[in-house]
């Protein structure tokens, strides 16, 4: 199958085919949309919109390789999906598509089994799914403040001295990792080769296996260590946990619980970060109260959410969705942002801070766990409010149309977002024993 486009267009983004006048995409047999190109990227929500003008809620759509999928567009298929795990699943072995998925599909990493809490199910994921929001729900928020107060410090007093920085590379994707090597209780003294292997780990090369391996195998160490000598962190209390989960459980999931944590919440930062800076009603409270911080962390959750789409439910069923028949071990692509945009069930007006219907960090189940959703929110406006304090005439160093995206569908965050201020006059400037080198921010961001 080949991609529809329209020869017209200028933008760039995939054009379905346009629907008859019996509704959008309704009972029509059409093309799937590729779901590739960096058009989509660029403008996410001119496409979103696109797709359910001409088709309706569920959409047919290809993934890398042409590996056919179903894109839920819909606020209430979504809610309805997500609300409902017996009907659809997340054990991808329920995939029946695997016949047309090669070893190197570069999107494995979303679908291939492991034994994590990410694919548990029933019982077994609320046993484990339990324990780990019981260990995060232990952090004391105040605590919690105080930590990422200090180490956004430590990161503002890397660059304060030069009167510019990238506050991608150098800020908002240092502290979310930084922040959970606290909690897990990891010394100081791990964490720049952490994040390096973080970073080394993404990369599409034959380094990338080793750098997930010693990743895996500090993991390892840490619960070893802590089934020996427990603390106060997260690894001591989920092996201490009612729930009894053993140490190679503890193990993996402690790596989910870090990638979940990572790339979301550093790009929560850096778009809202952005959004303050290019956005006159933002820009000219930078130096008012703090409520202009909510508003914008809660719009960017609306607008412009971290986690753009996410893989996925496999359908246990046969049935019906959004006027489309679903195959039983059919995979559905939620498309969180654009449920988030869609017109027809948004309950309020976007930047009101009491706003939580969006789904940016998904719903039901195997959503975001409590408290996580919580303390991201608390890692974000800190480390926005720490910023705003110690560099108050902070603007954008180029023009905000220069501003480049990532080229991905599944994650929204900006390459780089430089800035400049007034140098301060008691920092040198260089780099901070807390500011490991910079790293391209991980790519695969799991949900529980």
């Amino acid at each position: 199958m080949t991609e529809r486009t329209d020869p017209s267009a200028q933008d760039g983004l995939p054009h379905p085919p346009t629907a008859t006048a019996a509704g959008p995409g309704a009972g029509l047999e059409v093309e799937p949309v590729r779901l590739t190109g960096t058009g989509v990227a660029r403008e996410p929500e001119a496409f979103y919109h696109r797709l359910r003008h001409e088709y309706g809620p569920v959409v047919p759509v290809l993934l890398d390789g042409d590996v056919p999928a179903w894109f839920v567009a819909g606020y209430r298929e979504i809610h309805h999906i997500t609300s409902n795990p017996r009907l659809f699943a997340r054990d991808c072995r329920r995939w029946n598509a695997w016949d047309q998925v090669p070893d190197d599909w570069p999107l494995m990493p979303y679908v291939g089994w492991a034994p994590s809490v990410m694919f548990a199910e029933g019982e077994e994921h609320q046993r484990r799914a339990g324990a780990i929001g019981d260990a995060l729900d232990a952090v004391d928020r105040t605590e919690l403040a105080q930590i990422c107060e200090e180490l956004a410090d430590g990161l503002i007093d890397g660059f304060a001295g030069d009167g510019r920085a990238d506050l991608i590379a150098q800020y908002s994707h240092r502290i979310p990792l930084l922040v959970i090597a606290r909690l897990f209780g990891l010394p100081d003294a791990d964490v720049p080769a952490l994040v390096q292997d973080v970073a080394e780990s993404l990369n599409v090369d034959a380094d990338a296996a080793a750098a997930h391996q010693r990743i895996q195998e500090r993991m390892r160490r840490l619960v070893t260590e802590r089934e020996r000598r427990p603390g106060p962190d997260v690894p001591s209390r989920l092996l201490g946990h009612p729930a009894g989960l053993t140490a190679e459980e503890v193990t993996i999931d402690l790596l989910v619980v870090m990638a979940a944590a990572q790339q979301p919440t550093g790009n929560w930062i850096g778009n809202t970060l952005r959004l303050m800076l290019v956005d006159d009603q933002f820009s000219m409270e930078l130096q008012g109260g703090r409520n202009s911080v909510d508003q914008a962390l809660t719009q960017v959750l609306w607008e412009d959410t971290p986690t753009q789409n996410f893989i996925g439910r496999w359908a246990v069923h046969a049935c019906r969705l959004g006027g489309r028949d679903i195959r039983a071990g059919d995979l559905l692509v939620l498309g969180l942002a654009a449920a988030n945009t869609d017109p027809s069930v948004r309950p309020a007006e976007r930047g009101d801070p009491g706003n939580r219907a969006h789904m940016s960090f998904g719903h039901g189940e195997h959503g975001c766990p409590f408290p996580a959703p919580e303390h991201a929110e608390v890692i974000a406006k800190v480390a926005i409010e720490v910023l705003l304090d110690r560099l108050p005439d902070i603007e954008l160093a180029v023009p905000d149309r220069t501003l480049e995206w990532h080229a991905s569908l599944w994650m929204r965050g900006l390459h780089s977002l430089p800035v400049a201020f007034t140098p301060a006059a008691d920092q040198l400037g260089g780099t901070s024993p807390l500011a490991p080198p910079p790293f391209v921010p991980p790519e695969v961001t799991p949900q529980a």
